[in-house]
């Protein structure tokens, strides 16, 4: 399922939501429930009256508006009718800490591409900086600090080429719906939820519409332009994660069918670089645990340094 896998899926692992959409939606529909006020003592009765049946809350039920779900639909066709684009993905996801509050940590995607077969993202962030490359005949990851080079053989489609990377070496990127050749039916896949939220002016620095989304595994709000119908943020939670984590997505610099040199896709370095396999990461050790916060450590006031 493509649009839950365009912002969960990353290279470096993210913790998942723990709440459905009905318990999300049904949270959000309590929160103004105000608390009852006591009644004042009386006498006791003569004879016990058996307890008045509350009354079940109504349920939420899910809808698909035809509003938000022709926004993605504008937004999609924009991006699919686009031979070449550029643009930059700012996303922040949230790890667990031992103190309790979560921290961020932030990538930033800087994305060149041309239908059907080229593909180049430069990834600098809060870690190492790495680079991807696809030409139509082979896909390549370059680390610049260890010049390193992992080279491989791929498919003639960016769709295939990043299934191929993802199922081959646990790459994808959080943006993969966005550059896909049918990108509706790669973000649609699965909706059992969509409305519109409203208009809003402080994204991007241009007006935007704002609609939320959902299937069975994520919740998303997401922004796109008003007139340009080009996405500008994306807002996740996830239907696994105990400690619900959210997942955000700025996205930034659109140009659409600009000129794009014919060398953007490859790289000289690699040519000189080390070899390394084209593989995923190594898999944590067996018997290790995810780190959980302990509620007895963030008690604990922090200890001083001299």
């Amino acid at each position: 399922m493509k649009a839950v896998r365009s912002i969960r899926r990353q290279i470096a692992p993210i913790a998942l939501v723990a709440i459905g959409v009905a318990a999300w939606l049904a949270l959000a529909v309590n929160v103004g429930a105000q608390t009852p006020v006591p009644a004042k003592p009386t006498a006791p009765a003569k004879a016990a009256k058996p307890a008045a049946k509350k009354s079940a809350e109504p349920e939420y039920k899910l809808e698909v508006e035809p509003r938000a779900m022709d926004l993605l639909k504008a937004m999609s066709a924009k991006l699919a009718a686009a031979k070449a684009m550029s643009f930059t993905a700012s996303v922040g996801y949230e790890y667990p800490s031992k103190l309790g509050p979560p921290i961020v940590y932030t990538m930033r995607y800087d994305v060149t591409m041309q239908r059907p077969d080229k593909l180049r993202v430069l990834m600098p962030g809060d870690g190492p900086a790495s680079e991807f490359y696809y030409d139509g005949k082979s896909m390549t990851v370059y680390a610049p600090a260890e010049n390193l080079a992992a080279v491989a053989s791929a498919p003639p489609t960016i769709d295939a080429a990043l299934d191929a990377a993802f199922d081959d070496a646990a790459i994808y990127f959080p943006f993969s719906d966005l550059v896909a050749a049918d990108p509706y039916a790669a973000l649609t896949n699965g909706t059992v939820l969509a409305f519109y939220i409203g208009p809003s002016s402080v994204i991007g620095g241009v007006k935007t519409d704002m609609l939320a989304w959902a299937n069975s595994d994520v919740f998303m709000q997401i922004w796109i332009g008003a007139d340009d119908k080009l996405p500008r943020r994306v807002r996740a939670v996830f239907a696994d994660d105990p400690l619900k984590l959210r997942h955000e997505m700025e996205l930034s610099n659109w140009q659409l069918d600009q000129g794009v040199p014919a060398d953007a896709f490859a790289s000289a370095k690699v040519q000189t670089a080390g070899h390394m396999e084209f593989g995923a990461p190594m898999p944590p050790p067996k018997g290790a645990k995810p780190l959980k916060a302990n509620p007895a450590e963030a008690a604990k006031p922090p200890t001083k340094s001299n």
